[in-house]
């Protein structure tokens, strides 16, 4: 029987963090799907198109990996695609607390998802989606802390020439 795991997120934008745990996780279960999250509380800088398709140039070569969208529950999303894991990275003590909560209250709405920690490579245990977009929007540099395209993407958001 197939693992399928979801990862989900906001992915606004993708980091070079996020990319490591897809690789990982790629590595690890039969099929990973990438779940981008439709919040209607939040204004993201990105829309799902955009995220859609930088995540899909960051993930080139990984077969078993696949992007989708929801809103909603996660658990009913990850039911619906087939899921038995739900994947989320902690960076910091903050982060475990936090996703401790979510997982123990997703158990509570599934007890057929298990939630799987993962912890990102040292160099990107301080990265976050939202210090990208700070640093993008006041010039500083970026390289390395996302893909190339992520980087381009966020240079014409803020229109910077660099």
């Amino acid at each position: 029987m197939e693992t399928i795991a979801v990862y989900p997120g906001s992915f606004d934008p993708v980091t070079n963090g996020h990319i490591d745990l897809i690789q990982r996780s790629a590595a690890l279960f039969d099929k990973v799907v990438v779940a981008i999250l439709k919040n209607a509380n939040k204004t993201p800088l990105f829309s799902v198109q955009e995220r859609r398709k930088m995540l899909k140039s960051a993930i080139q070569g990984l077969d078993n990996v696949t992007i989708a969208a929801f809103s909603g529950l996660l658990v009913d999303f990850a039911e619906q695609a087939g899921a038995s894991v739900i994947i989320r990275g902690i960076r910091a003590i903050s982060d475990y607390e936090y996703e401790l909560q979510m997982a123990l209250m997703n158990r509570r709405l599934s007890n057929k998802i298990e939630t799987v920690f993962m912890l990102p490579a040292e160099s990107y245990s301080f990265l976050s989606s939202k210090l990208v977009k700070e640093i993008a929007l006041h010039g500083g540099a970026i390289q390395g802390l996302v893909p190339e395209e992520v980087e381009k993407q966020l240079h014409n958001k803020f229109n910077i020439n660099n």
